[in-house]
């Protein structure tokens, strides 16, 4: 009886325990990281449309050509 005392109030750690806890505490602090990134990224904007989305709603309105389209497409990655 008093054996299974000593281990239940953690004398005695199982080998896993030593692993899957920092493990899990790094994979936590991973996710909050990119959640603030994610949030970042995407409300960094406030409301404001990109020039990509801008240039992506011309095109599918017709107001300019394929062509015309991908020059700027192209302009706007390189940069």
């Amino acid at each position: 009886m008093m054996h299974w005392w000593w281990d239940y109030y953690g004398t005695s750690v199982p080998w896993y325990a030593s692993v899957l806890g920092p493990l899990m505490m790094v994979t936590f602090a991973v996710l909050i990281v990119l959640a603030i990134r994610y949030l970042w990224r995407n409300l960094d904007s406030g409301g404001e449309k990109k020039p990509l989305d801008i240039l992506n709603e011309r095109f599918a309105r017709g107001e300019i050509d394929r062509e015309e389209y991908e020059n700027r497409r192209q302009a706007l990655s390189s940069s």
